[in-house]
């Protein structure tokens, strides 16, 4: 199988690399030439172009910023595609626009299958991700050569769009999760306690989370660099917004969590790491969110191994 890959970001990069490093037959392509060219230098052949790519390849994956720049990129390999063509789409994205995308490319007699991963950037190094797989059931099966390489525990969602609502919800719960940590680490230190101690109550206890046992670690480190920037928060936060809003559902933390991330943007930037967060409760207490013996980087320490579908219980 010819496998392409646009987009070599922060997460795009590590799942390419996945490919690359268990033999795949890959050719790449991005704005910035110099990650194609990091991966030719690796053995992936360098794309030219989305349409090219779509022409030369069986499969094509998508890893890109934003709904806008998946759906510039499908358009440019759709006249590429029929029978026999694929295009996985693993960006973190708009339920709304992968549908849209996935009826065009269906109307060439190609496959389309959403793939967005969840786990952090660390996780998709080394191939141990989580990837939730939407679309029809053959669709997956066709992909899950792939998928077994680029992570751990795939989900088949059901059809396409669920698996991009369901992403959407999980980035939702997890920056839920870094303003809840951010306000109990700010007043544990307030309280007289020592961080240290603090971070392994909280992980030891019905307080811990996948969150807490990651990004906790970088603020308490003071490096707060998870490879994810405020921008993507905003844009994935949004999009879970905007599935509330459309079903009616009144939600009140979220509106709050969108202004919370919004002042932090207009503080550090709109592409600050996402855990400069804390910084916002560092001003205005005069208290300093930092421990000894923490890392200033994640990496993930479970061996590769080949991933496996995730059979439904219930």
């Amino acid at each position: 199988m010819k496998v392409g890959f646009i987009g070599l970001g922060n997460v795009g990069g590590k799942l390419a690399g996945s490919l690359l490093r268990n033999g795949m037959d890959l050719s790449v392509h991005d704005l910035d030439d110099g990650l194609v060219a990091g991966f030719v230098a690796r053995g992936a052949k360098a794309g030219g172009s989305p349409a090219a790519m779509m022409r030369a390849c069986d499969v094509v994956i998508t890893c890109l910023p934003s709904p806008a720049a998946s759906a510039a990129v499908v358009e440019a390999m759709l006249p590429e595609m029929g029978p026999g063509k694929t295009w996985m789409e693993m960006s973190t994205t708009d339920a709304d626009e992968v549908l849209r995308l996935g009826a065009r490319v269906a109307e060439t007699g190609g496959l389309a299958v959403e793939c967005p991963v969840s786990g952090g950037c660390h996780r998709a190094d080394t191939g141990n991700i989580a990837i939730f797989a939407g679309g029809p059931r053959a669709a997956v099966e066709h992909v899950m050569p792939l998928l077994v390489h680029l992570g751990r525990q795939i989900l088949h969602t059901g059809e396409l769009g669920s698996a991009s609502k369901l992403k959407v919800m999980t980035n939702y719960l997890a920056t839920v999760n870094l303003l809840s940590l951010c306000e109990a680490l700010t007043t544990m230190k307030a309280a007289g306690l020592d961080l240290a101690t603090t971070y392994e109550a909280i992980r030891i206890s019905s307080g811990n989370s996948f969150v807490h046992e990651t990004e906790s670690q970088l603020i308490l480190s003071g490096s707060r660099d998870v490879n994810f920037t405020m921008d993507l928060v905003q844009k994935d936060i949004g999009l879970f917004q905007k599935l509330a809003t459309d079903a009616g559902v009144p939600l009140e933390i979220s509106p709050l969590i969108i202004d919370i991330m919004s002042d932090g943007q207009r503080r550090y930037g709109t592409r600050a790491q996402s855990d400069r967060i804390i910084e916002r409760l560092e001003e205005a207490t005069g208290l300093s969110i930092l421990a000894d013996g923490f890392p200033t980087e994640l990496v993930d320490t479970e061996p590769e191994g080949l991933g496996a579908e995730v059979i439904r219980s219930r």
